[in-house]
């Protein structure tokens, strides 16, 4: 064992994590996988509505990154490479599909066990109706719309992840909340 293997991870930022991991730190490269694992499972799952499949895309991304970490320029960047090689992937994967009738989606249930069951059925309702909306809207859109709405970036960031400019950024999530709105009015 090396002297940074044998180094404490738990504590430390992303850049050091992904300096460590680059330098062939294990231990620091399991710390990065289970600080962003949740992240892109969640946006590959939104994005393929496909549990088995966002698995195997996830899994593919952290094994692609462990490989090519020391092609990252810049460690801050990390977590949006991340993201750029999730949302290409599920590209990937959505344009390889052929048209499908069975969708099985993917529905959390709550944990909370103070709702009445007929307004849980309706809660239910809408999440499944939403996430059909979802699957409406081109895999361009919904990945900038899930990037945004549910991972909370920026602009710019989202850009930079799915490789073009920001007017195409806002556009596309323009047109995704118009389409969504339109599909969710039923629901208000």
């Amino acid at each position: 064992m090396t002297a940074i293997e044998s180094m404490p991870t738990r504590a430390l930022d992303i850049d050091t994590l992904v300096a460590r991991a680059r330098d062939g730190d294990i231990r620091a490269y399991e710390q990065l996988v289970l600080h962003c694992q949740m992240q892109m499972f969640g946006l590959a799952t939104k994005m393929l509505a496909d549990r088995g499949e966002a698995e195997d895309v996830v899994q593919e991304v952290f094994l692609t990154a462990w490989r090519r970490l020391g092609q990252l320029d810049d460690d801050a960047a990390f977590v949006g490479w991340l993201y750029r090689m999730t949302i290409n992937r599920c590209l990937n994967v959505l344009r390889a599909r052929r048209p499908r009738v069975d969708v099985d989606f993917d529905t959390a249930e709550s944990a909370r066990t103070d709702i009445r069951p007929e307004v849980a059925v309706q809660v239910h309702s809408q999440l499944e109706a939403l996430n059909t909306a979802l699957l409406g809207l081109t895999p361009e859109q919904r990945a900038c719309w899930l990037l945004r709405e549910l991972h909370g970036l920026t602009y710019e960031e989202i850009a930079a992840i799915v490789g073009v400019g920001g007017t195409a950024v806002r556009g596309r999530i323009a047109r995704a909340r118009a389409q969504l709105a339109e599909v969710m009015k039923p629901w208000r």
